[in-house]
């Protein structure tokens, strides 16, 4: 591997690594008291599910791109959104009716996990075309985000304000924000 495959990969990862990196700020702002083995935890499903995909859709091949490529975007916005979505009303209800919103389950965990995950299956589809070796890349690209998820983490942690209803309301508004930057990236790059 050549200095400048490293750095592509490299920057790959990092572009990559944003909306878990986005996520895991949610999490930390949701759960000030997350603590570093959960932190870790937390950030191994997503470098995993982020490292794995595109291993995933370079085995999927050529002949599936054009349907995956056709319902990526939607299928992340619907995730995060109907996950942001619970989160919000779950936050807007009165502090009596109130489940304690746990962010650590691992239903929301994989959730996520997969919804910031699916441009990593398209990547691994167009290194399917380029006869690129996916081991490498895919352990960069895990390596970032689990790197970028413990930062979001620890920065959503240190966001000032109490840990209350309105923790989860913003993380809830977080996440579809990130389904609709996802939705915006592949409507307006197709036009």
């Amino acid at each position: 591997m050549s200095y400048l495959q490293f750095v592509t990969f490299l920057l790959l990862g990092i572009g990559l690594s944003f909306d878990s990196f986005a996520v895991s700020v949610s999490f930390g702002i949701m759960k000030r008291e997350i603590r570093f083995q959960q932190a870790c935890y937390v950030a191994f499903f997503l470098a995993f599910f982020q490292a794995a995909f595109p291993v995933i859709g370079w085995l999927i091949g050529i002949s599936l791109k054009n349907l995956i490529s056709a319902y990526d975007h939607w299928i992340a916005f619907i995730l995060l959104s109907f996950i942001g979505i619970k989160m919000i009303i779950e936050g807007m209800k009165p502090f009596h009716e109130r489940q304690e919103f746990n962010p650590m389950r691992m239903r929301f965990i994989l959730g996520v996990s997969v919804a910031t995950s699916i441009d990593a299956l398209i990547v691994g589809l167009s290194f399917g075309f380029m006869d690129t070796n996916i081991f490498l890349p895919s352990g960069i690209i895990g390596a970032v985000t689990f790197i970028a998820a413990m930062l979001g983490m620890l920065f959503g942690k240190k966001i000032s304000g109490e840990k209350s209803h309105r923790s989860i309301i913003l993380g809830g508004i977080i996440l579809i924000i990130i389904g609709l930057k996802i939705l915006a990236e592949h409507i307006f790059s197709v036009s």
